[in-house]
Order: structure tokens, then sequence, then C-alpha cells
């Protein structure tokens, strides 16, 4: 007798994949069903949260709208492994075709399902679907996945995943139950790109800020141009209104041609953080305010570590406007993600790594008035009041500045020069001798083994160097700085060697 339970007892257990997103990297989930002896009751165990056991009328509702009747046993639904904490909506589907093809000889396989239910079985899209299967594709998890109909055009873009569809739970149970089973493959971005060496990388002609619109500031416009072709970290420093923000914000329109994997990760943060998602070869531009909170600036939460700008920043740009008027904390909390490009985030429970590679960009006045650079406006700050002011920002966190422009005061006399088309087609041809080098960073995230590869000097610009090092006192930091901004330089002329007048720019730009 006890063995025929147990025979009965496998005979009636379903097993459908699923995922629920650990902070920000998926992890598999087994749903597991089964129907047994007992009064009636549907009942949902595997420290699944409120979103999930809510499932359970939704399913219900779903359920009923196909008239499927419901039998005298209790259903028990267990998410596996029991130790991790599920969340979300998407596990609904899976919960319904598990209870509809109980009784069915139906193989699930190795296909994921997801998707939220309607009450009247229409199966829907939710936030965390795209990220979830996106973790999943690079961990190599993933082949095969059912999906809502209308994730599809968001799913398609992950490469090595067949994709089925369904619109309705009706549609989900028949595609189980047909043997034939029909996926499709992943689509191709629709812009334009560049391909080197069999990868490709993508961009837009869509300029939404142009900088034709900057009259004058050609040394602004120049640092800008070399900022973007390396991704170099540089501060704006100007009286107020003379276009310190409308630089800043053009750079990334002008930012080098983004590959497949950076789109998809620009995807998943915007999905994370319940933005629309557009697969536009654009990257992510944050701009938090100088009041924000260190913890809404670098991540964190009591429970889990939530992401902060910083980490949704990345492979994008960090906009720091009004620099010295952030908390103190921030500030030099900002050096390592600068340095190492990471952020680690602790708490009891957990421990997360957050990647931070973006371009930095800061604006700042000269003093607290902002007046002590122009040559009409009198300066109402005292010596006192312009040091205090400056000390706000450490040497340690400056040095760590690529790029350091002093803008030139307003004029009716400026006129416009270059448009973003012209700097980016410059931009685009700098990126182009950079990978063709075998480059996998550009120049401004380059380490120091690459620094000693691509950044050779000669005798005369390593006599220039050292003679600058010692007059202006520079730091090993500052010196490695330097020689990226000159590779970057020589990369926009068009030059294989790096030569004295692309030192004495880079030097140049260094603050002193």
């Amino acid at each position: 007798m006890e063995k025929e339970a147990k025979s009965q007892e496998k005979v009636d257990m379903k097993l459908i994949k699923c995922a629920t997103l650990d902070i920000h990297e998926a992890k598999v989930v087994e749903v597991e069903s089964t129907f047994s002896r007992a009064l009636p009751g549907f009942s949902i165990v595997g420290l699944a949260n409120t979103s999930i056991q809510e499932s359970r009328d939704r399913v219900k509702s779903a359920l009923s709208s196909l008239r499927y009747k419901f039998p005298p046993q209790k259903i028990t639904i267990n998410l596996s492994p029991s130790d991790l904490k599920k969340e979300g909506s998407h596990f609904d589907l899976s919960f319904a075709l598990s209870v509809a093809l109980q009784k069915e000889s139906v193989e699930f396989g190795d296909i994921f399902v997801f998707g939220e239910l309607g009450l009247d079985g229409k199966i829907k899209d939710t936030n965390l679907i795209f990220p979830i299967i996106l973790s999943l594709v690079k961990q190599k998890r993933i082949k095969r996945v059912l999906i809502p109909k209308e994730s599809f055009e968001k799913i398609s873009k992950i490469p090595s995943i067949e994709i089925a569809v369904s619109d309705s739970l009706e549609e989900a149970i028949e595609f189980f139950k047909n043997q034939d089973k029909k996926f499709e493959k992943p689509k191709d971005l629709e812009y334009e790109y560049i391909e080197i060496a069999g990868k490709k990388y993508y961009f837009s002609d869509d300029f939404e800020l142009d900088f034709y619109d900057v009259k004058g500031q050609e040394i602004a416009k120049r640092a800008s141009l070399i900022a973007a072709s390396g991704m170099h970290n540089i501060l704006f420093e100007g009286s107020p209104g003379c276009g310190k923000s409308m630089c800043a914000k053009r750079i990334r329109y002008i930012l080098p041609p983004m590959s497949l994997d950076e789109i998809l990760e620009n995807a998943r943060l915007s999905s994370i953080n319940e933005k629309e998602i557009d697969f536009k070869p654009v990257r992510n531009f944050r701009s938090p305010h100088h009041t924000s909170s260190r913890p809404s600036i670098f991540g964190g939460g009591s429970s889990k570590a939530m992401m902060g700008e910083v980490a949704l920043a990345n492979n994008g740009v960090l906009f720091f406007d009004e620099f010295p008027h952030f908390q103190k904390s921030v500030l030099e909390s900002l050096r390592e993600p600068l340095e190492d490009y990471r952020v680690l985030i602790s708490r009891v429970n957990s421990k997360v790594e957050y990647k931070t590679k973006f371009l930095f960009i800061a604006a700042q006045n000269p003093c607290p008035c902002g007046n002590l650079l122009s040559s009409v406006h009198e300066c109402r700050c005292s010596e006192v009041e312009i040091q205090r002011y400056k000390n706000r920002l450490s040497e340690p966190l400056l040095d760590r500045i690529d790029l350091y422009v002093q803008m030139d005061e307003v004029s009716t006399k400026d006129r416009p020069s270059m448009s973003s088309k012209e700097m980016f087609e410059i931009v685009k041809r700098a990126f182009v001798k950079q990978k063709e080098r075998g480059q996998k960073e550009l120049n401004g995230k380059m380490d120091e083994k690459d620094i000693e590869k691509y950044c050779k000097l000669q005798d005369k610009e390593e006599d220039l160097l050292h003679s600058a090092a010692i007059k202006f006192g520079l730091s090993q930091r500052g010196i490695n700085k330097i020689l990226r901004t000159a590779r970057t330089i020589a990369d926009i002329e068009d030059s294989n060697d790096i030569k004295k007048s692309h030192l004495l720019e880079a030097i140049s730009y260094r603050r002193r």
C-alpha cells in the first residue's frame, strides 16, 4: 500500500522551471505541485512574498474563466530551493499550468515559464521578466522560454535563446499539449553599427542635444571631445551661465558606440528602475541632486542592498552639478567607484558588488557666489569663504579627474562651431583605433598593464613627462591619467604614436 501511495504521488507531481531575482542576479526556482487527499485548499510554500501568495486568487479566477473544475483535493505548490526568498507576480503562469495540466501526460522539460495572469486568463508582462531572463542567459542556465506576447519585443533582443509566446492561459495550455512546439529566434537590433573583429557596435545619429547650441567655449568643447573619445572623467569650472551643464548634458550623445552586451545591460538597469526599455544605443545619464543622500547615490537599504545612482550609471554618465555642495561623505565615498570601477555594499544578510565603469562629469563655480573668474561682476566672497568652498573637494578625489576645464566668460561675439554629429564622427574614428589595437577597455579605463602596452613614449616625450611630474608634483595616478589622455588625443589626431604636442595638451588639462 505504501509503495502504491508513493507511486501515485510521483505520477501526480509536476515540475516547471521559473526564476526569481536575488538582488541583481537571477536564481532558478523549480515550481513543484501535487494534489493530495485532504480538505480542499490551495497553498504555496517556499519563502514566497505577498505578491506570490496573492497569485492564488489570480490563478483561481483565470482557471475558472476556462471552466476548469478544481478537484476536491488539496493543491500544494512548493518553490524550491525553500531557503531562497522569492518575489514577483511572474510566477502566476507556472502555477496555473501546473494545476491545469496536473492530470495530463505533459512534460515541461527545460522550458522556463514567466507571466502574470489577469483575472480573465490574459498573460501580462512584468518589469522583472527581462532582467531575470537576461541574467539566466549570461549564466548559461536557459535555452528556451515561454513568455507573454507583450514581452516578446524586449526578450527577442537577447541572443542565444528560443522564445515561445502566449497571449492567454488557454494558449499556454495548448502550447504544452501540442507536441510540435514552435519557437522563434532572437532579432537583430535595427540600428546602424560598425563591425570590428566580428563584433558589432551600435550607434544612433539622433542628437537630441547638440553641441552646435553651445556658442564659444572652444576649449570646453575640445575637452568634451577628448572625454567622450576615451571615457575620461572631466570637471568643468566657470561662472554661472557659462555653459557647464550644457556641455555636460551633450557629452552623452557623442559617446562611443555600444556593444550588444552594453545595450542589454542598460536595458536591464532601466527595467529594474521601472523605466521604459527602448534598446536605443544611447548610454545612461544619471544626474542626482546635490541634496541626495549617500544610500540613494551608492545604494543600500536595511533588508537588502538596492542599486544607487553610481550603479545605474554603469557604462554611461554620472553627472554631479554643483559638485562642492554634495555631502562630504558622498564626495569621499566617490573615490572607490572612480578608481576601482566597483562599489561593494555590505549588509548583515547580503554582500553585493556593483560595477561602476562610467564617465564622471562634475561642474562647479569657482567660488560660493560664482563671480571669482568674472571680469564684469564683483566677487562677494572673502578669502576664508573661498578656501572653505575649495576645501570641500579633497586632493585624492580631484586626482581622479582626468580633465580640468576652466570655462570662458560668455561674450556676445561667441558663435557656434562644431556640431555633435561632427564630434561623434571623430569619436567613432578614435573608438575604432582603440578596438583595432585589441584594447578591451577604452583609454580612460585602462589598467597599468595596458598603459605600459599602449601608451609607450619616445625618449623626448619621456623626459617631458618626467619634468612635468617634478614641476607640478604629480602622483603616479596623475601620471597615468596624463598618459591615458595623451593616448586619446593621439587617437583623435589619427596618430599611432604619442607625440610631444599630444602630451603637452594632456598636461594642460591637469588641475594645478
